[in-house]
């Protein structure tokens, strides 16, 4: 029978992401109603080897919903990847008396608490936070909605000057491996063309895309590349490409960098982290562990942390048709 949870701990590890603040206060306040005592631990697993533990209660998370990034901040640990460092952090929160951990972050947490439920059969429950939208499990990821309006706000805003310039601007966005977030503000952004990982264009098609363009009438065009775009090294050497091989454009380069995970988490954000903070809390009561708990359908599901970590997002290939259309 498993042991009776009275007190959890919250953490936030990796890249932060809008609605981490609102999951920490949903963790703390589903505490609250269940009569659990929740601990904040600062800085990751880099603060639970340091034993950086707070007591948190219902009111110690007010007006944090509509903040960015994480009141607890988040650091890398190396020591947390040793076997050493892991038997430090279990004596400490053996000491403090924590009997189950929430961890908010994304598939690189998520290996540091199964690795750590392995070796110590302790209870832990991952929420998904990462702007990135490449797990497994659920088809948003905390930060995912907020980062969309944040980079379709800017490409609006540079359509404005390629407009009036008559310019093409290659606009990158984060999508390291995946391009979930390039395909989505592609079409929001009425891109005329979408680079991504899962799909190598080529040079010669997006010169000869780029020119069908112009001849169709259009003296402006905003390209969307994800960093992890096969194409080119860099978005630098996509622009010198275009240069060399194309006249009467004046070329330019945006890196919207990390402005993409910063800013007030949005209403679908700030809802979903509400609900998936309940969900873990109330799955771990019921004695669940080693999941992630994730949106699927509209329902709260959990996936086991194996999945969600090793598994492979796909690419939306109706989005991707939709993308081809709207570009003509």
């Amino acid at each position: 029978m498993p042991k009776a949870i009275k007190k959890i701990g919250v953490l936030t590890s990796g890249g932060d992401s809008p609605g981490m603040n609102a999951a920490i206060r949903s963790v703390v306040r589903t505490c609250a109603y269940h009569n659990v005592e929740c601990i904040g631990i600062y800085r990751g697993y880099e603060g639970l080897i340091e034993g950086d533990f707070q007591i948190m209660d219902a009111r110690s998370v007010r007006g944090i919903i509509n903040k960015g990034g994480t009141m607890l901040k988040s650091a890398r640990s190396k020591e947390f990847r040793t076997t050493a460092g892991r038997q430090i952090a279990f004596q400490k929160l053996s000491e403090a008396g924590i009997d189950a951990l929430v961890i908010i972050g994304g598939d690189g947490s998520f290996t540091g608490g199964m690795i750590f439920n392995e070796e110590f059969d302790f209870p832990v429950i991952g929420i998904p936070g990462t702007i990135d939208n490449d797990i497994v499990g659920t088809s948003h990821t905390l930060g995912f909605d907020t980062a969309l309006n944040t980079v379709v706000d800017a490409i609006d805003k540079i359509r404005d000057t390629a407009s009036s310039h008559n310019r093409l601007f290659f606009v990158e966005v984060m999508g390291r491996d995946v391009g979930h977030i390039a395909l989505n503000v592609g079409i929001a952004g009425g891109a005329e063309e979408i680079l991504i990982p899962e799909e190598d264009l080529g040079l010669d098609r997006l010169v000869e895309s780029l020119n069908r363009s112009r001849k169709s009438g259009k003296t402006s065009s905003i390209v969307v590349v994800a960093e992890g775009d096969k194409i080119g090294k860099n978005i630098f050497e996509l622009k010198d490409y275009v240069d060399q091989n194309m006249e009467g454009y004046d070329v330019r380069v945006s890196v919207l960098g990390h402005m993409q995970r910063g800013g007030p988490p949005s209403c679908f954000d700030r809802v979903l982290a509400s609900r998936m903070g309940v969900k873990a809390v109330e799955s771990l009561l019921e004695g669940k562990t080693n999941y992630m708990v994730g949106l699927l359908n509209g329902v709260m599901e959990l996936t086991p942390l194996e999945m969600a970590i090793k598994g492979k997002t796909k690419i939306n290939l109706e989005l991707l048709r939709v993308s081809d259309i709207m570009s003509t």
